[in-house]
C-alpha cells in the first residue's frame, strides 16, 4: 500500500472516531447537596454523585473507573500517589454517597475527592468543591 493511501485511511479513521473525550469529560464528581454557597444548620447532609464512574466499597484494589468518595476539609494532599490517611479525610469506604456532618459555625470549604479501592486518589484528581456557611 502506498503512503498516500495509508494517510487517507488514517484521516478517515480519525473522522469516523469523532472528537475524543478528555479525562475531565469522562469522569466527574458532583456534590449535589448542599449547593455551593449554601447556609446550613447542624447536622447537615452532604451527598455526591458521579459521572462515568462506578461507586464501590473500598477493596484495597485499583479498578479503573471505580472507587469511593473521600471528604476533605482542607487542601488536597501533597502526594496524590499515596493512600489518603484517616486523619486527612473522611472515608466513605462502604460506597456511601451521602453522610451527615456536624461542623463548627462559620465558612467551610468541603471537597469530595474520588479514590480507587486502595484509597489512592485518581491523578489528575476527580473532585468537586463547595463553600458552605454553618449557621
Amino acid at each position: 500500500m502506498q503512503i498516500k493511501s495509508l494517510w487517507f485511511l488514517f484521516l478517515v479513521g480519525l473522522i469516523l472516531m469523532g472528537p475524543q473525550k478528555t479525562f475531565a469529560e469522562d469522569y466527574k464528581v458532583i456534590i449535589t447537596e448542599p449547593k455551593n454557597r449554601a447556609k446550613v444548620k447542624n447536622p447537615f447532609k452532604i451527598c455526591m454523585d458521579v459521572k462515568g464512574l462506578i461507586i464501590e466499597p473500598a477493596d484495597k484494589k485499583r479498578n479503573e473507573g471505580k472507587g469511593h468518595h473521600h471528604i476533605l476539609f482542607s487542601s488536597l494532599p501533597a502526594d496524590l500517589n499515596k493512600p489518603l490517611r484517616r486523619k486527612d479525610a473522611l472515608h466513605l469506604s462502604k460506597g456511601q454517597t451521602c453522610v451527615m456532618l456536624k461542623m463548627q459555625r462559620g465558612k467551610h470549604v468541603i471537597t469530595s475527592l474520588f479514590s480507587y479501592g486502595d484509597h489512592v486518589p485518581y491523578n489528575p484528581p476527580i473532585m468537586d468543591k463547595i463553600l458552605i456557611t454553618i449557621k
